[in-house]
């Protein structure tokens, strides 16, 4: 039997509220008890305090230790280090350790163990090696979780509760024989009939049809990779269930036993989970794992990225507060990143704890816990350093820290504040899980989403991400003035309903290529191109092709100005009402329309036809006047991140460099520098990797 789960919390919808659960900026660590010498316990939470730290996470990957064998529990491993930390006034955020489940588990219930696609199953010694769907396994981790929440959820030092670490973290796909069992039980709840489940796959095509619901499994290995896409998007929509299924089983146990005002989170953001669905079912607050260093890689030059190196983070920061406007950081990077086995990176420089801590805080963050208090010294995490090394020794990034302390202390008055957008970037999980099944879509997609954030940082233009989902009303997109939808490929009636009527009152929506082309199941549809978008855009498809590599690259003239539209083109026609903003120079097209634009009621619909690319971006910024919204306040180069955030009738400006050298800013009004109380106007300098947020008066 599929496990149920009676979802204990009010759905609510994300709104600005979610999240408040911090009426200051708070610092935290990310601390192991189980792994250091109970005599440093004491000292190092007096180490933290004198650091400016207020909260310690804990307990994520300790199964073992609190169930040695099946039945046999020490729950009160912890009981010592809680009444430590109450004596101390440290809080604590309690993990759950579902993440890690202990070797007589794995080795007595091998069905509780994922597979690769090939039905090889991983074996114990790492993390993620299970899957949510053994009943066995389900039984099991609500029973550890029982007595753990049972035993520490009325005490006085805890005030948080982290369910499982980062879900779908190193797999976030399954394929054992447990899977493949819920699997056919989420189809059956889904398409009720065999018929209705060959109609949505379209199993016509290539004999595929099924006959019995024992003939379905999550997908197996095919010879050169010609899968079913229909089928791998149902595939994505199970793994999501299953996540949150598993989430919400923990979330409803500890609510039965938690203190009303400690809040339940869990720390992400990984692939194949609709996010904003367990946030709004599951949890209190969403937490975020924070390492821009991963940015870099071994092989790219920092100087001449493309995606803005660690200033990315922004990017996946962004997408967090799209799921809870107020967030926190669970861990933080505070050294390098390395396992044994693979990951190499170089320490933070001088300045940049710093500047990585403030660029989560600039984005919503109100608290910020650093991974981790000390190297460890065993096992497969040794090189993924911490704020102090194995020595134990006061070093210069626990001095940075410290001082970081004193700076976010310093800027409390921006807790709850809201962050301000230029426009909104349009996402939904059917698209975004669609780039897993169809690679022509995968690489016009991201492509386009790593150009409109280029372009939008290096202009000083923030957004906002606005998922479209089962609740969505017109209120929360009626906020943007523009909305980019870069290439919506599935779309049905109602989302192209509500995108109607965001631009008949008023707004501005953008596509791109290859949009509404496809319905829910990413079946293809018989209709003019761009499908049930063609009411609000007025453009026609009469033909579309990649941009061929035996040409010239292909341009089009927009006014006076000539840009290359890359990778795919739509060659457009505009319909009778709708007007051509730019011509195809070359190619077999030229002449054609490239981009079109449409009044409707209020607003208006810009149909692009290519990917989008930095240059088209920063041009489209111009074009519907939202580039750089604070142009009033400052002047700062493309090396320097500009954020507003805020709260009532105040505003808060956040200046982040992101160079290895000194940069300056103009600040065009008399401000306020948080950091010190100074007042502060015209030319700024910041050093290497440099902060500061200012208050405008």
């Amino acid at each position: 039997m599929r496990h149920k789960i009676q979802v204990v919390r009010e759905e609510k919808k994300v709104s600005s509220k979610r999240g408040k659960v911090w009426k200051e900026m708070t610092m935290g660590v990310c601390y192991y008890p189980e792994q250091w010498d109970k005599k440093l316990w004491a000292e190092d939470l007096d180490r933290m305090k004198d650091t400016g730290i207020t909260v310690v996470r804990i307990a994520e990957f300790t199964w073992s230790m609190l169930e040695p064998e099946e039945g046999r529990f020490e729950i009160g491993f912890f009981d010592e280090f809680l009444d430590l930390c109450e004596q101390k006034k440290m809080k604590v955020i309690f993990g759950t350790p579902t993440a890690t489940p202990p070797v007589w588990l794995t080795e007595k219930y091998p069905e509780v163990l994922n597979a690769t696609k090939e039905g090889v199953l991983y074996r114990h010694g790492g993390r993620r090696h299970c899957n949510y769907n053994a009943p066995v396994y389900q039984k099991l981790s609500a029973r550890i979780v029982e007595k753990e929440a049972e035993h520490y959820g009325k005490h006085p030092a805890i005030v948080g509760w982290q369910i499982d670490n980062e879900f779908n973290c190193e797999l976030y796909e399954f394929y054992s024989k447990e899977d493949s069992k819920a699997f056919r039980v989420f189809l059956k709840e889904k398409y009720g009939t065999l018929e209705a489940l060959n109609n949505a796959w379209g199993t016509a095509a290539w004999s595929r049809t099924y006959t019995d619901w024992e003939q379905v499994y999550v997908p197996q290995p095919v010879p050169n990779d010609g899968i079913n896409q229909h089928h791998y998007l149902d595939f994505y929509r199970f793994i999501s269930d299953s996540t949150i299924r598993f989430c919400g089983m923990q979330a409803e146990i500890i609510r039965k036993y938690k203190k009303p005002a400690d809040f339940i989170t869990t720390n992400g953001m990984f692939w194949n989970i609709d996010n904003h669905r367990m946030t709004k079912e599951c949890l209190d607050v969403y937490t975020y794992d924070c390492y821009p260093n991963f940015a870099f890689g071994l092989d790219r030059d920092p100087l001449r990225s493309d995606d803005l190196n660690d200033r990315k983070w922004t990017k996946n920061l962004n997408e967090v507060r799209s799921i809870c406007p107020h967030f926190g950081i669970m861990e933080q990077q505070a050294g390098s990143i390395g396992w044994v086995t693979k990951m190499e990176g170089p320490e933070p420089r001088p300045g940049q704890i710093t500047l990585w801590a403030m660029q989560s805080v600039a984005q919503g963050a109100d608290m910020v816990s650093f991974f981790r208090w000390r190297t460890g010294i065993i096992n497969t995490e040794i090189y993924w350093t911490g704020i102090l090394g194995y020595d134990n020794r006061d070093n210069r990034k626990l001095a940075e820290i410290k001082d970081f302390n004193r700076k976010l202390k310093s800027i409390d008055a921006v807790c709850g504040a809201e962050n301000t957008a230029a426009f909104g970037l349009v996402k939904d999980y059917d698209n975004a899980w669609e780039t897993g099944a169809d690679v022509w879509y995968k690489r016009i997609a991201d492509k386009s989403e790593m150009a409109i954030f280029t372009a939008s940082e290096l202009n000083h233009t923030p957004y906002d991400i606005v998922y479209l989902q089962k609740d969505s009303e017109l209120s929360d997109l009626s906020k943007y003035p523009v909305l980019i939808y870069p290439h919506p490929s599935i779309m049905d009636e109602e989302r192209a309903g509500l995108l109607k009527k965001y631009v008949e009152e008023g707004g501005t929506l953008v596509i791109g290529c290859r949009s509404g082309y496809k319905d829910r199941n990413g079946k293809c549809v018989m209709m003019p191109q761009p499908g049930l978008l063609q009411e609000i855009t007025g453009s026609d498809v009469r033909e579309f092709t990649f941009v061929s590599p035996a040409e010239e690259p292909v341009w089009a003239s927009f006014g006076e100005r000539e840009m290359e539209m890359p990778v795919f083109n739509d060659i457009l026609e505009a319909l009778p009402g709708t007007e051509t903003v730019a011509v195809y120079g070359n190619s077999y097209y030229a002449g054609a329309a490239a981009m079109t634009e449409r009044k409707l009621g209020r607003g208006r619909a810009i149909h692009l036809g290519s990917v989008f690319s930095r240059e088209i971006t920063t041009w489209l910024f111009e074009y519907l006047g939202i580039r750089e919204p604070f142009a009033d306040l400052i002047e700062a180069p493309e090396g320097m991140e500009v954020v507003l955030r805020k709260k009532e009738d105040k505003k808060y400006l956040f200046v982040l460099n992101f160079q290895a050298q000194e940069m300056s800013c103009l600040l065009k009004k008399e401000m306020k520098l948080l950091y010190t109380g100074e007042m502060a106007q015209g030319r700024q300098s910041f050093s290497a990797y440099g902060t500061a947020v200012y208050e405008v008066l």
